[in-house]
């Protein structure tokens, strides 16, 4: 992807530059100009807009324009002057009319985005950030930690085809865990094999939220947690007696109801954090974004001062349909916020349809954008991937597919990835 910036500020650009009002990737161009190459107009409130270029088109092919992510323009590689003086003037016009304009509707339609971060949350206690290795293992089967539900909430709409919940968790601060664990929940009631004997249907649940948790002081973490339904193949009828014991436990938990954890467990889906401006591309199905809502919180939400991330995160998340998409308010506020840093890309398999008119699966979306995601894995990108089992063969049979088509072998590509530890998989 090219990216062409444009400033408000000295002219440092080509005099063809100058003439189109747009630069050539990564370089700075000025408008209102004097003779002194100094700003005859000032407006102070827009200091960089990013313009991205969907597509490298030959030489006199047309592309597509977004600015901010938004407003769309069409142009060509070679134009006449008519035609780049025209499109110099549109774009100060919607300069010109943000900044003058006080009506928050024109800004929202525009969306020329002011590239200003937006105020992070406070998180305490900071000696959270101090352990060298991550807690494993702290609380065991044979001795859990007796936690309390302090919230459930359904975070799907009524369309959506099955029910998750988001479950916060009060640990005391006596359970710490890192971003890409898991806690193991322990339902009450008898082992039906053993009666007096503890129930055994014990099932790790990776946490969705970071160590600060979601009331962002340490004592708690949060579960996303599907429903889990048997129905009759014959007849059609729910049968309770096959249906989830944990799920459903946590899914019809109230406020104060006591539940018992084990953990933290889990290692290979750690946050690496040596590297701030690392690029992370995150690949979920369904509740398998729970890792990754922990990951962004802690990259755009939370200010922790030994962590500020300047890298880039990519969100693929596979649902069946609108409804059933999950944060889906919070990836959209960083989208806004962190234009430069954040990719959020939905398959919704009920709703779009892929390029040979099936239904839209993520591995779909990554086949779309490929030779983006393997320049990135090049560059040393780590790739991360969490749901479904079912969801890696096909991955893996277009990851395949795409990597023989730039004539490369994909077995050699993934025990390269393997190697250098940008590999990350924790599928269920």
């Amino acid at each position: 992807m090219r990216y062409i910036d444009l400033c408000l500020g000295p002219y440092e650009g080509s005099r063809d530059s100058a003439a189109t009002g747009f630069g050539e990737s990564n370089e700075t161009v000025g408008f209102l100009r004097s003779q002194n190459h100094e700003p005859k107009l000032s407006l102070a409130p827009l200091q960089r807009i990013t313009v991205r270029s969907l597509h490298t088109p030959p030489p006199y092919n047309p592309c597509s324009l977004i600015v901010s992510g938004r407003c769309r323009f069409r142009c060509a590689r070679s134009i006449q002057w008519l035609t780049r003086l025209y499109l110099r003037f549109l774009l100060l016009f919607l300069l010109v009319a943000i900044h003058l304009s006080e009506d928050r509707c024109l800004r929202h339609i525009l969306s020329v985005s002011v590239q200003a971060n937006a105020p992070k949350v406070a998180v305490s206690p900071l000696q959270l950030e101090d352990a060298k290795e991550p807690p494993l293992n702290t609380f065991k089967p044979k001795g859990p930690y007796t936690a309390t539900i302090l919230s459930v909430e359904r975070l799907v709409g009524p369309k959506s085809p099955g029910e998750v919940c988001h479950v916060v968790i009060d640990h005391g601060s006596n359970v710490p865990y890192w971003e890409g664990q898991s806690y193991g929940v322990i339902p009450p009631g008898e082992n039906p094999k053993k009666p007096g004997s503890p129930h055994n249907a014990f099932v790790f649940y990776s946490i969705a939220s970071t160590r600060y948790g979601d009331s962002f002081d340490g004592r708690t973490a949060s579960l996303c947690v599907r429903r889990a339904l048997y129905y009759d193949p014959e007849t059609g009828k729910e049968d309770p007696s096959k249906s989830g014991v944990c799920s459903n436990f946590l899914c019809n938990s109230k406020p104060g109801d006591k539940v018992q954890i084990t953990g933290p467990s889990g290692k290979i889906m750690l946050l690496p954090e040596d590297d701030p401006n690392a690029t992370h591309i995150m690949i979920a199905t369904g509740t398998g974004i729970a890792p990754f809502r922990a990951y962004l919180r802690r990259m755009f939400m939370e200010s922790v001062p030994t962590y500020k991330f300047g890298g880039l995160a990519w969100l693929f998340l596979g649902v069946a349909n609108s409804d059933s998409l999950l944060y889906d308010d919070e990836f959209s506020k960083y989208l806004r916020d962190y234009p430069d840093n954040f990719r959020y890309d939905t398959a919704l398999s009920r709703e779009q349809k892929n390029k040979k008119g099936g239904k839209m699966y993520v591995q779909d979306k990554i086949e779309e954008y490929s030779d983006e995601i393997f320049k990135l894995l090049d560059g040393g990108a780590h790739i991360y991937f969490c749901g479904l089992k079912g969801m890696m063969p096909g991955i893996q049979e277009t990851l395949k597919r795409v990597a023989e088509e730039r004539g490369m072998s994909w077995e050699e590509k993934l025990s390269q990835l393997k190697k250098n530890k940008q590999w990350h998989v924790e599928v269920y």
